[in-house]
């Protein structure tokens, strides 16, 4: 409308933005006289589903209004459906994390999801988080939740996520702390069962840092007897994920319960002092023999010897002289897996000795 006092030229409309376009009902230039009015219309056609936004421009001879430009915008909706839904935020549940984890963040629409769903694509500018590549709300729902892992920083940072849609983008920050240094350690006592005398019996305990921060194991110290330890040697310093093995032996020399404690000492906050309780059982092998004291004797028996040697051999090894009353004897000095023979002479008061016995043969297991 011209609400001048004298006639105004309109010389060109002109409309930018892809979706939008003007419809003229006479040619240009046009004169609108003084309280005249000329009407025309403008278009929005959307291609795409989301926002858009254009402009339009009228230029005349007017000498207040001569170029007059009028923003457009409007939001283009999937066929069929009459919702405008469109990217209206971006949350998380947490906006500080320490140390590695994951956070559950929320997309929400302004509307309910058309029919077909509604994706919407993300981002993180910082690679010690990640997000999925898209996620899509389905059909009716105005929010979907996505997990956002994170992992160890070594320097407090901050990662900005991103949500994107038709146009639209939403922003979220999250703190990235630095996580305390730990030291995971895979058993806290170790139980080694019955083991026979003098054979060794090694099991592992596992040393893992977690966390960004070096850790430094400073020592690694055994008590209790038979149980000693091997593998790593200390000091040393683990990084996030690095792990050193301690083996740790058990070796009875006796028969009987035994108990132990291997201490590890370090920098991590978590476990600095960790102590794990050892057990074992000793088992000695043994042989007992047993034999009859002779029927008939032309002098009273005064006594016995008891003789052995490698199964297969002839040099006996005098390993005993009991009394006339003992008719048993116990050989403890033996090991698994041998093979031993064993005979028994008579003695009478003035030393003189019997033939041998039958030999006894041994095999142990």
């Amino acid at each position: 409308m011209n609400e001048r006092s004298a006639a105004v030229q309109v010389s060109q409309i002109e409309v930018t933005g892809q979706p939008f376009s003007a419809s003229l009902t006479s040619d240009l230039p046009i004169t609108v006289p003084a309280g005249g009015t000329f009407n025309f219309n403008v278009n929005f056609t959307p291609a795409a589903m989301g926002p858009a936004t254009g402009e339009l421009t009228v230029l005349s001879n007017s000498p207040t209004g001569g170029t007059l430009v009028i923003g457009l915008s409007g939001m283009g909706t999937a066929a069929g459906t009459a919702n405008t839904a469109a990217l209206s935020s971006l949350s998380c549940a947490v906006a500080s994390m320490t140390g590695a984890g994951s956070d559950n963040c929320t997309v929400s629409l302004n509307a309910a999801a058309p029919t077909g769903g509604f994706t919407v694509t993300g981002a993180s500018n910082n690679s010690a988080v990640a997000v999925p590549a898209t996620v899509t709300m389905p059909a009716g729902a105005k929010a979907v939740v996505f997990a956002a892992t994170i992992s160890a920083v070594g320097a407090a940072q901050t990662a900005m996520l991103t949500a994107t849609a038709g146009g639209v983008s939403e922003e979220f920050s999250v703190q990235l702390n630095v996580g305390a240094a730990g030291l995971n350690i895979n058993a806290t006592s170790i139980a080694f069962g019955t083991v026979q005398a003098n054979t060794e019996v090694t099991q592992s305990v596992e040393l893992t840092a977690s966390g960004a921060l070096p850790i430094a194991v400073t020592a690694a110290t055994v008590q209790g007897t038979g149980f000693s330890i091997s593998g790593a040697t200390f000091p040393l310093t683990l990084t996030g994920g690095q792990m050193a093995t301690i083996e740790v032996t058990f070796d009875p020399t006796s028969a009987g319960a035994t108990t132990g404690l291997l201490t590890i000492l370090s920098t991590s906050l978590t476990s600095g002092a960790a102590v794990i309780s050892l057990s074992g059982t000793g088992e000695l092998e043994e042989v007992n023999l047993t034999w009859d004291a002779p029927i008939s004797s032309p002098d009273p028996v005064a006594g016995y010897n008891v003789y052995r040697a490698p199964s297969g051999s002839t040099s006996y090894q005098l390993l005993s002289s009991v009394g006339s009353s003992e008719l048993a004897y116990t050989d403890s000095d033996v090991e698994a897996g041998q093979a031993y023979d064993y005979i028994v002479e008579s003695v009478d008061a003035s030393g003189v000795t019997s033939a041998p016995s039958n030999m006894a043969n041994v095999t142990l297991p």
